[in-house]
């Protein structure tokens, strides 16, 4: 493993603790973000398309984990600390115990992705992916509030180890990550003069395929599973 992705994991595992310790909402993502991108644009500057691919997947891994695992322990209160964390877990927890909701139903779920996907691109191509990684962070520290509130909520450890992130996240977020270094490149190439000389924009459709296919992965997998998986957490709750 290369030197800077070995840094890019514990500045990510460090941002954690250390946003929740400031107790500003707003600046948890920033310091999530900020080690990605760091990395994300040394790569790209070099010509490593795919090295920063990596990076970013690498990135939401770490991200993912630390989050979870530190709001499960954290000593205080962290609802006012995770920006829209509190309304998802409502969602959430209200979607696995009743059954009703958008997370089972293609119709009413895939509006909303494909505007946080248009959100996502939009902010990728404007600011070369900076504040899409800063979403992403918002995206990946609500759902690892969820997952940790699942905890509190009586699913045992195991469930929550097995059940808490579910595939169809994990295929889209990958998807995000990849998509947000090839549309981070048209504005990079601009600001970063060696990045336009070291990568091949014929590089970039095995990239857009990739992306594509996990967004559509997520959709099929959670029109799915979705109805399963909210049963079988049902059942483990008390």
């Amino acid at each position: 493993m290369r030197n800077d992705i070995i840094v890019l994991i514990l500045a990510t595992v460090v941002s954690f603790p250390l946003g929740l310790a400031i107790g500003q909402p707003w600046l948890l993502p920033v310091l999530n973000a900020l080690p990605a991108y760091i990395v994300l644009v040394h790569r790209l500057r070099k010509g490593e398309r795919g090295g920063a691919v990596r990076t970013a997947l690498w990135w939401a891994a770490t991200l993912a984990i630390a989050g979870t695992v530190c709001l499960m322990v954290w000593p205080a209160e962290t609802d006012a600390l995770i920006l829209n964390g509190p309304e998802f877990r409502t969602y959430m927890l209200d979607w696995i115990r009743t059954g009703r909701g958008t997370e089972s139903s293609l119709s009413l779920f895939l509006p909303r992705q494909l505007l946080q996907l248009a959100v996502f691109a939009a902010l990728s191509l404007a600011t070369a992916s900076a504040l899409s990684i800063v979403m992403g962070a918002v995206l990946l520290n609500y759902m690892s509030f969820y997952v940790a509130s699942l905890l509190t909520a009586g699913a045992p450890l195991w469930a929550v180890a097995l059940l808490g992130w579910q595939p169809w996240t994990i295929s889209r977020m990958a998807a995000f990550c990849t998509l947000g270094v090839v549309l981070a490149e048209p504005l990079a190439f601009r600001i970063f003069p060696t990045a336009r000389r070291n990568l091949k924009v014929v590089g970039r459709m095995p990239y857009y395929i990739a992306a594509l296919s996990g967004i559509v992965a997520g959709w099929v997998l959670q029109a799915t599973l979705a109805p399963f998986w909210g049963a079988w957490l049902r059942a483990l709750l008390p």
